[in-house]
This record gives C-alpha cells, structure tokens and sequence, in this order.
C-alpha cells in the first residue's frame, strides 16, 4: 500500500502532465508577436498559415522604421526613385511557407532588405521572427546573398538568399 503522500505527489505529477500535453498555442498570438519584431504581419484574413506580408512604414529587421515600398506587390516589381533602386526578389516556397525578400540597391551597394513574406504559424513563426534580424545583418554585411545558413531555420534561410541573389540579379548588383 502507498503512503498518502506518494498518492497525492502522483495524482499531481498526472494532472500536471495531462495539462501539459493538452497545452496549444494560437496561431494568432505569434502573428501579433512577429508584427513589431520584425516587420512582419499576419494576413488581413487572420488566417494562422502561410506567409505573412510587411506593411508599408512597418519597423524593419534592424529597429528602425522601413520607409514605405515605391514598389507595385508581386514578383520582380522595381522602380528607382533618385539613385536608390527597390528590387522585389522572387517568391521562393518552402515547406513551411513563403519567403520574399525586397532590396533597396544604390551605388551597387544594398542599403537595406525588408522580408516581404516569411513563414508564420507557431513554430515556423517563432523561428522566422528569430532568424530574420540575423539574415538581414549577415546580408548587409556580406553585400550579397551569399550568406550563413541559420542552424534551425535552414529552408527560411536557403529561401531568403535565394530571394535576395534574385532581387540583386534584377537590380544589377
């Protein structure tokens, strides 16, 4: 016969792992989470999956605010305003969502790279939110897409220099 105390210890340890196990988190709540991170949003539909979008004037990967884009949506899109050209790099779809990247060129210098899209949802949205400040870095330094893959998030980061070599190929860079 068990002691009371083992009983009581083992009907707790049970209800704190049937608890714990049944735990979810919403999808929503790392949409929110990832928007004033890294300048990304959940879509206007609220829907948990697929790739989220940044907004215009939306706070970039480094902190500072992301001037508005001077360039249509879609695929390749880009226009110079000045000296500055903004380059649209290809939709690149990995198994976990949709990355794009946009590449702000002048003097055949990147001056900056918005992530466009990138994957959301639980995990892949904690791990884009994570590995987007240190792709952007890696690039800017690099000044190229020849860059480190992030342990962890190699398909967002593969995704993300495939993106930006298309982005900088349309820009001439």
């Amino acid at each position: 016969m068990l002691p009371k105390r083992a009983v009581a210890a083992l009907a707790i340890t049970t209800l704190a792992l049937v608890l714990l196990l049944n735990f979810k988190t919403p999808d929503d709540a790392v949409a929110a989470r990832t928007s004033g991170t890294v300048g990304v949003v959940a879509p206007a539909n609220g829907a948990g999956t697929g790739a989220a979008t940044a907004r215009p004037g939306a706070v970039g990967t480094t902190g500072r605010a992301t001037p508005a884009p001077t360039t249509a949506s879609g695929n390749g899109s880009s226009t110079s305003n000045g000296s500055a050209k903004t380059v649209d790099g290809q939709v690149v779809s990995t198994r976990y969502g949709d990355v794009q990247v946009e590449v702000v060129v002048s003097g055949g210098k990147i001056q900056n790279i918005v992530a466009l899209q990138l994957p959301t949802g639980r995990r892949s949205g904690q791990i884009s939110t994570y590995v987007a400040p240190i792709l952007h870095d890696e690039a800017l330094q690099a000044q190229s897409a020849k860059i480190d893959l992030v342990s962890g998030a190699t398909y967002t980061s593969d995704a993300y220099a495939q993106s930006l070599q298309s982005a900088l190929d349309q820009a001439g860079v």
